[in-house]
């Protein structure tokens, strides 16, 4: 869950020359600002969200969560640079999950912004909205994991069905690769899948920046297998998905968490050499026997400590778990592990050179 030797908590943003997190609207470039806005939970505690100036109003890129502490500094951040929500024509949304979209549709449904997010993304928001639905949909994803007695206990949490002002439906949908006019601006709106499905990332070429979103991030690796319906082989799309980016020139990286980078190549060489490495050590952990993806987070290390299994808390032990599982899943991809679907689980097994 990391891949850098720079912790994310210690992490100063160049822009701000302050702890990337820390509260304003931080010029990144001419005409655009970086607004962290907090986040709800003990890992992450905020998402960047960049304001694009234009003569005709702004674009955001991504939104936040819909939490009241986000939307107040938001709207208070906003005024300080002179506008205010009303001014925001458009949100750009790198992907589904609710600390990306939740306050960037609420708001442009109250004031007829339009929100774009990727059509992969679509079968997500059809299960959040559907009426049927009565519990947590990753309880089968860890299940599946091996992971059955963590999907016991998130099922025994709080649970609350999705609020469906939060999750409604965009006004446009993106679809492949393709330019989009933002003032004098134009962005490259590059599909990335492997965060999720749907995951873009928009990249000005002209001003050498790129709003990387979840897919290249600073201090740690994006989660994956975290998505649900699940899909195939989500790390390779992922790993796929980081060679597109490395042959786009070499951009400033804007991310959704952490502070501004120098260079997305360095950046994407990191991640996918972190990845290279845990396809071996996960291989390697195979040796004893067939194992689930459950059993394969036991014998690994997580975060840039190298923490045992254990020692996670709860719901991150179930994003291991997932992880876990999509690292095995590639493995099988590439014809060096074989898979066996049983009621508690997929089971991996090493073949042979």
């Amino acid at each position: 869950m990391t891949s850098s030797a720079v912790p994310t908590a210690y992490a100063v943003s160049p822009d701000s020359g302050e702890h990337w997190s820390k509260e304003g609207a931080w010029k990144v470039a001419e005409g655009i600002h970086r607004i962290p806005l907090p986040l709800p939970m003990d890992g992450l505690k905020a998402v960047n969200v960049y304001v694009i100036e234009t003569d005709d109003g702004l674009t955001l890129i991504d939104g936040g969560w819909s939490i009241e502490v986000a939307r107040d500094l938001l709207e208070k951040c906003l005024r300080e640079v002179g506008y205010g929500f009303a001014d925001i024509r458009r949100f750009l949304v790198t992907h589904v999950h609710r600390d990306h979209f939740t306050l960037a549709t609420v708001l442009g449904n109250e004031y007829g912004a339009d929100v774009a997010l990727g059509l992969a993304e679509k079968p997500a928001l059809d299960l959040l909205n559907d009426a049927d639905l009565s519990r947590n949909p990753f309880l089968d994803v860890l299940r599946t994991a091996g992971a059955g007695e963590i999907a016991d206990l998130w099922a025994a949490g709080p649970g609350e069905l999705p609020d469906p002002v939060m999750w409604a439906f965009p006004s446009t949908w993106l679809d492949g690769d393709h330019e989009i006019p933002v003032g004098a601006r134009t962005l490259d709106a590059v599909h990335t899948p492997g965060h999720t499905p749907g995951h873009y990332v928009f990249a000005d070429r002209a001003a050498g920046l790129l709003f990387a979103g979840d897919h290249v991030l600073p201090t740690i690796t994006p989660s994956i297998g975290f998505t649900v319906p699940p899909t195939p082989d989500p790390l390779g799309a992922f790993m796929a998905s980081l060679t597109k980016v490395r042959a786009l020139p070499d951009l400033q990286v804007l991310p959704a968490h952490g502070p501004v980078a120098p260079s997305s190549h360095t950046r994407v060489d990191e991640l996918l050499s972190f990845h290279e490495n845990r396809l071996d050590q996960s291989l390697a952990a195979l040796a004893g026997g067939p194992a689930t993806g459950f059993a394969v987070a036991h014998q690994l290390g997580w975060t840039r400590h190298e923490k045992a299994y254990d020692e996670l808390d709860l719901f991150s032990q179930g994003m291991a778990a997932m992880e876990t599982k999509a690292h095995l899943e590639l493995l099988v991809a590439r014809g060096r592990a074989s898979a066996e679907h049983r009621p508690d689980g997929v089971r991996y097994a090493a073949l042979s050179d």
